[in-house]
């Protein structure tokens, strides 16, 4: 009897865990769900008093499943809240969005309203304006009318008086015309003795330009010239000092010579090329120790600092 006990007491007490675990999960459901009280029946059997080992298995079972599938209810309604609250914040949003939408056009449409209202006031400005001088102007017109009017009305009264001086003032006129007509040939004489000589004197300009540019024209071949025959002897005087060998066939060398006006070698540097061939041109130019350089003062400019691009030649 005593095992026998025993083994009624272990089902009980899963039993009674799930049971507790089940009243959880209602109390949680309860609080999201807020659903009608329902009256709990108990039945006061003897036989669910004290139920048999296979009864109480059973139910616990039957009560895990139970508890599981309200687990799973209650995680698919919140599931499903939480959609219809995502929905709802992006339906709100999207409708504030709109809103926004709506009110920058109507902003930039009552900007528009304002700036037209803007422009026609402006203009409207600009109307009266020409119009104040358009008015301004005819009455200017008009005072300049009756002035000419009282002019010619004067003009009139003195015409007879005019009448008896017309003949000396038409001699004086005629006079003063001739001195007039005169003083014009005289003016454009001096005129187009000017433009003459202006016109000479800028053929000459031209003249002297042209043959200044032939000079100098000749005078820049002359230092090319110059140049590429001491570019020659300076190539001449570097393959005689250097030392080459088969190993450089098809090499070359980059050198940036620095020269005094006697053609003393102040320095040289090595650019792009080959390094064997790069060491072995310096030690023959420094070897060479001066270089042909002109003594014409403008080719040596040219010339002071030379670059070359040196080969072997084997």
């Amino acid at each position: 009897m005593a095992k026998s006990a025993e083994s009624f007491k272990l089902p009980l007490v899963y039993s009674i865990g799930i049971h507790a675990a089940i009243a959880a999960v209602l109390l949680v459901s309860f609080e999201f769900t807020s659903p009608e009280p329902t009256p709990m029946q108990v039945n006061l059997d003897q036989s669910e008093m004290d139920p048999q080992p296979e009864e109480i298995v059973n139910a616990v079972s039957v009560d895990k499943a139970a508890v599981e599938r309200q687990v799973q209810r209650i995680k698919d309604q919140k599931a499903a809240e939480r959609r219809a609250e995502q929905q709802r914040i992006q339906e709100l949003e999207r409708k504030a969005a709109e809103a926004r939408k709506a009110r920058e056009r109507e902003q930039q449409r009552l900007e528009q309203i304002a700036e037209q209202q803007k422009q026609e006031e402006q203009q409207a400005a600009e109307a009266r304006k020409r119009a104040q001088q358009a008015k301004k102007e005819a009455e200017q017109l008009a005072e300049q009318r009756r002035k000419e009017e009282q002019a010619a009305k004067q003009a009139a009264e003195r015409r007879a008086q005019a009448e008896r001086e017309a003949e000396e003032a038409a001699r004086k006129a005629e006079e003063e015309r001739k001195q007039r007509e005169a003083e014009r040939k005289r003016r454009e004489e001096e005129e187009r003795q000017r433009r003459l000589a202006a016109e000479r004197e800028a053929q000459l300009q031209k003249e002297m330009e042209e043959e200044r540019q032939r000079r100098s024209a000749a005078r820049r071949r002359q230092v090319l010239s110059e140049l590429e025959k001491y570019q020659a002897l300076i190539q001449q005087t570097i393959q005689r000092n250097w030392n080459v060998d088969d190993s450089m066939s098809g090499k070359s060398c980059e050198l940036t010579i620095s020269l005094a006006p006697s053609g003393f070698v102040k320095s040289v540097t090595t650019g792009a090329g080959d390094p064997a061939v790069c060491r072995s041109a310096e030690n023959a130019v420094l070897k060479a120790t001066t270089l042909p350089v002109s003594e014409d003062p403008e080719v040596y400019q040219q010339m002071s600092t030379i670059k070359l691009t040196v080969k072997p030649q084997l």
